[in-house]
This record gives C-alpha cells, sequence and structure tokens, in this order.
C-alpha cells in the first residue's frame, strides 16, 4: 500500500499520543487529505494529534528516526496546498494536527499579551480578548475554522493589516517542536528582548517546513470602543486609491480596513449565498468596504466617516455611501465581503491569485491585468477583490461561460504566470498572504532565486537536514 507506515512506527506513534490522538480511519481522514478548494489532493495513512509540547517533540522525533515526513496542519482552511500530504510511493507521510493543542495558558491584560497553543481556532482568541477587555485584531473570512498555529505559520494577513500589520506584527514568541524531536521554548510575552538572532522569525510564514509550532506569545491592543463602517461605491480603482490616501490624512490611525470589491464580485455573492443583499444596488463598477474605530472615549466614528464621505463625494472620490446603523448592518456588510470566495465556487472553475503592490500601483496593475488576461482567454470573467488598504488584491479569474471547465484550468499556469510577471514588474509580490505551499514551489524559485533561495535552502538543510517537515513544500533541493 502506498505510504503505508511500519507496524512498529506506528504503535510508538500511536503510544505517543494515546488512542484520542491517534487516527487511521479513512472515512475520518478523507476531509483532511484535500485543500478547501479542491485542487490539491493527497494520501496519509495517519493523522496524529499530540495533547502537548511533550508528546509533539516524541512524535516528530519517532518520525526522524523512521525517516517518515511530517506534515503539519491546522484547521486546513489554506489555499496553497501546504497543509496537504503528498502521495510519493515508499514515502510515507503523517499528518500532525494541532488540533488537541486548543488551550489559552496565559492572558495578561496590563501586559497586553496573550499566550495560546496552536490549535486554538482564531475567533475563540479573539473572544478571549473581547471578554478581557482587550483585541486581538488578526481577522479572516476563516476565523471561525482556521488555527492560530497555521495562521501564525502562513503569516496570514486579513483584514486589519492596514492599522496593525501581519501576523508576524502581532507574534512575540514562539513554543516550536524542531525536526530533531528537541523543543524550541522561546514563549516570551517582552516587546524588547535584544539577544541575538530573533529565530521566532524563522518560523513565521515557514509554513511547517522548519518545525511545528506548538504554542505562540501575541500582542494585545485596547479594545474599540466604537466602530463605524461604509460600504461605498467609488468610480474607478484609481478614485478608491484617491479614497484611500485622503481617509489616512483625515482620519488617522482610527482607519482599520479598506477593502476594494468589483461589481462582479458583489453580484455573485448576492446571487449565489442566501441571505446576502448587495448595500448599494447598482451604485457602480467598484466599491470600497471602510470602516474605522477608536478606543477613545467620546469618539463618534460614524459621524466623522459621514461627513468624510460628504467631503470625498464634493470631489468625486465617491459616488454613493451607506453607512451602517446598527451592528447587524455592519456585519452584513462584511458578510458581503468575506463571502467572495465561497461565491466564485458557484460561478465554475477559478484561476486565483493572491497579489500585493504598492497601493499607488493597484490601478496600473487592474488595468494591464486586465488587458492580458482578455487578451489570452477571450470572455474570462475577472472576480477581483482584496484588502488594498496594504496592497493586497485578489485576482481571481471564473472560466467564461463558452470554455470548458477542464480546458480553462489548464490554462492555469502560463495564465498566472503572466499576472505574475505584471505585479512583480511593477515592484509586488506574487503571493501576498497565502504563502508558497505546493502551488507557487516554481514561482518562488523563479521570483526569489540566486543568492535569497541559495540562503532559504541553507536554512532548511540546516534545520531539517533529513528533509521531514512538509516535504516538497516552499524550498526544495540542496542547499
Amino acid at each position: 500500500m502506498v505510504n503505508e507506515l511500519p507496524g512498529p512506527v506506528a504503535a510508538a506513534l500511536k503510544a505517543a499520543v494515546g488512542a484520542e490522538g491517534y487516527v487511521d480511519d479513512p472515512a475520518i481522514l478523507a476531509p483532511h487529505l484535500a485543500e478547501w478548494r479542491g485542487l490539491f489532493r493527497g494520501a496519509a495513512p495517519v493523522l496524529v494529534a499530540p495533547g502537548s509540547a511533550a508528546e509533539a517533540a516524541r512524535v516528530i522525533g519517532l518520525c526522524a528516526a523512521a525517516r517518515v515526513g511530517v506534515v503539519p496542519q491546522g484547521g486546513n482552511t489554506g489555499l496553497v496546498g501546504g497543509a496537504i500530504p503528498h502521495s510519493r510511493p515508499g514515502h510515507p507521510e503523517i499528518i500532525l494536527s494541532a488540533a488537541r493543542l486548543n488551550r489559552i495558558r496565559e492572558l495578561d491584560a496590563a501586559n497586553y499579551t496573550v499566550v495560546a497553543e496552536s490549535g486554538v481556532i482564531l475567533a475563540a482568541l479573539q473572544a478571549a480578548a473581547t471578554a478581557a477587555g482587550r483585541l486581538f485584531p488578526l481577522s479572516l473570512a476563516a476565523e471561525g475554522s482556521c488555527q492560530l498555529g497555521g495562521v501564525v505559520s502562513t503569516n496570514a494577513g486579513g483584514t486589519a493589516v492596514i492599522r496593525y500589520g501581519t501576523t508576524r506584527d502581532l507574534v512575540l514568541g514562539l513554543e516550536v517542536v524542531l525536526p530533531d524531536g528537541s523543543v524550541l521554548d522561546r514563549l516570551r510575552v517582552l516587546r524588547k528582548d535584544n539577544t541575538g538572532y530573533d529565530l521566532r522569525q524563522l518560523f513565521i510564514g515557514a509554513e511547517g517546513t522548519l518545525g511545528f509550532i506548538t504554542a505562540v506569545s501575541c500582542k494585545l491592543f485596547p479594545a474599540p470602543r466604537t466602530s463605524g463602517t461604509a460600504w461605498v461605491a467609488v468610480p474607478t480603482p484609481a478614485a478608491a486609491i484617491g479614497l484611500l490616501a485622503a481617509a489616512r490624512e483625515r482620519l488617522g490611525d482610527e482607519v482599520t480596513a479598506f477593502e476594494l470589491m468589483s461589481r462582479l464580485a458583489v453580484d455573485l455573492v448576492v446571487r449565489h449565498i442566501a441571505g446576502a443583499r448587495d448595500p448599494l444596488p447598482g451604485a457602480g463598477p467598484w466599491y470600497v468596504l471602510l470602516e474605522l474605530a477608536s478606543s477613545r472615549e467620546g469618539a463618534h466614528p460614524e459621524a466623522d466617516l459621514e461627513a468624510f464621505l460628504g467631503w470625498a463625494s464634493d470631489r468625486g472620490l465617491a459616488t454613493d455611501a451607506a453607512v451602517a446603523a446598527s451592528g447587524a448592518q455592519q456585519a452584513a456588510f462584511w458578510r458581503v465581503r468575506h463571502a467572495m470566495s465561497e461565491a466564485q465556487k458557484h460561478a465554475g472553475a477559478s484561476i486565483k491569485h493572491d497579489v500585493s503592490v504598492p497601493v499607488s500601483r493597484i490601478d496600473a496593475f487592474l488595468e494591464q491585468a486586465g488587458a492580458y488576461v482578455a487578451g489570452r482567454i477571450p470572455g474570462v470573467r475577472v472576480v477581483a477583490f482584496g484588502h488594498v488598504g496594504d496592497g493586497n488584491l485578489h485576482y481571481n479569474l471564473s472560466q467564461p461561460e463558452a470554455l470548458a471547465a477542464a480546458d480553462f484550468l489548464a490554462l492555469w499556469g502560463e495564465v498566472s504566470a503572466g499576472v505574475h510577471d505584471i505585479a512583480v514588474g511593477l515592484g509586488g509580490s506574487f503571493s501576498a498572504e497565502h504563502g508558497i505551499g505546493s502551488l507557487k514551489v516554481g514561482e518562488l524559485q523563479r521570483w526569489r532565486g540566486g543568492t535569497e533561495y541559495r540562503l532559504m535552502q541553507a536554512l532548511k538543510a540546516t534545520i531539517d537536514p533529513l528533509g521531514i517537515m512538509n516535504p516538497g513544500k516552499v524550498v526544495t533541493g540542496p542547499a
């Protein structure tokens, strides 16, 4: 059987975590072997879920001794195949799940820090911070199922990067099991610690290729007292960028989110997601979701938004707007934005890109990429949306009605290379927040080759000389 574990190894792994942490039932394993959108499928004989860092260390030590690959997995909400095992004959890989590492170890409100295990669901961490009168600002569409270790391992971005930064900016310390089974305990809660190399940064965004994160210490922030959310129609992406610049100048650091969406992206949500409503039916070709939040007593973000949008309308930066009058209306606005990836699944096959460019070049990217994909795939439907406040755009393509799904998807490599060329040519990146995984290994070699890629290979070879941690992902080949 492909990927079968030797009997003694399987027995030792089961003994290390107990029956509750060992899964070999194919029916239970099946959801862990496929990526959310079905692009990647793999095989693994078992899923092992340790209940502590010590158990995780024993598991990885056993795998190192037996030369068994280890594929770390959190909520399996990734989009580049980074948490899916390969199916290589003679090279078994196990799934190492963080699901049972689900405790919040410490929340220090006075220090504005929290220490949580890697399997804590992001929404649960947000709720714990809120209960303590604090804010954990990382917010993603998948926050109800993604896990802390996964978002750290991929350096997830989300909707609040414009104010709080990416996950990398929120992490103070890590507890990591290394590929030899030893534990790196750098689980500190200090903002100043100038003691040599900052080793935590090696593992943030490494996608489990250098070790298995078991716990994380993170920054917290003052909880917002009030917030305001507006759905704004804009005539062009250039107007949206002008609106963003004006918002930052006039409203300052209270701007927490600035999301850009095309008309087609909104239409797909309204058409395919039950209960979703268009906040401004037919108002324009592009929309912005703008949110302010303030922890200041006496602040009035809703009034500030209304005044600002009136100013912007007078200058042609906005053509219409709706300011949420309640928490329910705020949630309805965000539901439309967060449902865009799900809605696109109902529109046939899709080719997706997660790119970033300097904010000032968003308009140029959309113009150049639009011309390129229209010339290459007549009738293609561009579904563009993203966190434009930080330059990150999800530039997704839905299949033309006249083209079969298989024929459309066969163009993925060629079309994506062209889109990535445009993004990088504008000073941007081919991977903004989703990571490399299996999907973009070739693109990483192409765009980060030479000295940069050789240094990545050297780090991988030094920390994981046997190559057991998430084999074939991110960095491949010898140093």
